[in-house]
């Protein structure tokens, strides 16, 4: 007998005493996660932190390739490659998987939550399981909800302390529909620009300013361009961690469980991270040379009490008034 038909005849019979003993060999996985911050932002180093977590809960079999910065597109473009199978994983914004699943905005109301910790308190709750269901209604298994932070406005005109000072500002927004809204009713006129392209924008002057928490702020270097930040707090935004039901339905369910306890491991991570750069952030920014003024908050919540009367009446009416609720009983 030949030695190459000898082997495959061992091979095959290695083969089937596997099988009869119930033993399958796993294959490898090969995931990509893809999110639109720059390393060293809470998002990228929660999702390196996913994948170390992920590999070494599965022996190194399960693989995941982080790709920051808005390598895959912007946040827009990855839920639309996740929701097809495209691309396995996404950390991504509120607003942009709000044009899928619209009750995401009902937690950006304006001056909803004063901190992160209080707008988990009602995500980690009924209100965020149902947000989940809906979620994979379209195409996407919510993992955790990560924190985007609680928003300031920078600019590079004149410091920012009343409503009137927001009025003829060309301000940056991302793809939100209730940011857009909040600028609109400040009076300032609401442009949307990719994240990826803001830097540029805001040095060419195509933008006035732009708004965001103190963590993107910072690890974008948009200091460089912006010396006027205003504490204002108008939003909290969320950063849902979202798995491709198409990738999720391909794995065993000893793999669905190592995701699941990766991804609990990355949100606490993410959760600390932010809220450790919030408090360490803004003395870094003024030895920068940042001027920081604090607002009338009052009269910027006056002024944009609108916005919550146009979404609590609208289509997702109902949840919203639900979110609201829960967050002020908090």
């Amino acid at each position: 007998m030949q030695r190459k038909s000898l082997n495959k005849i061992l091979a095959a019979l290695a083969g089937t005493a596997l099988l009869s003993s119930g033993i399958v060999l796993a294959q490898p996985v090969k995931l990509t996660l893809g999110h639109g911050a720059a390393p060293g932002n809470p998002r990228h180093e929660a999702s390196v932190k996913f994948a170390e977590v992920l590999k070494a809960k599965t022996g190194g079999r399960i693989e995941v390739q982080v790709a920051p910065s808005a390598q895959l597109g912007d946040d827009a473009a990855m839920v639309t490659a996740v929701r097809t199978g495209a691309l396995d994983i996404t950390a991504n914004s509120q607003g942009a998987v709000s044009t899928a699943v619209p009750e995401y905005a009902a937690f950006g109301m304006p001056f909803l939550f004063a901190t992160p910790a209080q707008a988990f308190k009602v995500l980690d709750g009924s209100l965020g399981k149902e947000l989940a269901d809906k979620s994979a209604a379209k195409g996407m298994v919510v993992l955790g909800y990560w924190d985007n932070g609680i928003r300031h406005m920078t600019n590079s005109k004149h410091p920012i302390v009343k409503v009137e000072d927001v009025k003829g500002l060309k301000m940056r927004t991302p793809p939100d529909a209730v940011l857009v809204d909040i600028m609109q009713a400040l009076g300032a006129e609401a442009q949307q620009i990719k994240f990826a392209e803001l830097y540029v924008a805001l040095q060419q002057g195509v933008v006035d300013g732009q708004e965001n928490p103190l963590a993107n702020f910072h690890a974008s270097k948009l200091f460089e361009v912006q010396k006027h930040l205003a504490l204002t707090s108008h939003m909290f935004q969320m950063t849902p961690l979202l798995m491709s039901k198409r990738s999720w339905d391909r794995l065993s369910e000893a793999d669905r469980k190592a995701v699941t306890e990766a991804a609990a491991e990355a949100t606490a991570l993410q959760r600390r991270l932010s809220q450790e750069a919030d408090d360490n952030l803004l003395a870094d920014l003024k030895a920068k040379g940042v001027q920081v003024t604090t607002v009338d908050k009052a009269a910027f919540e006056k002024a944009t009490a609108k916005v919550e009367e146009k979404w609590t009446s609208g289509p997702i009416g109902a949840y919203v008034k639900r979110v609201v609720a829960a967050a002020r009983a908090n």
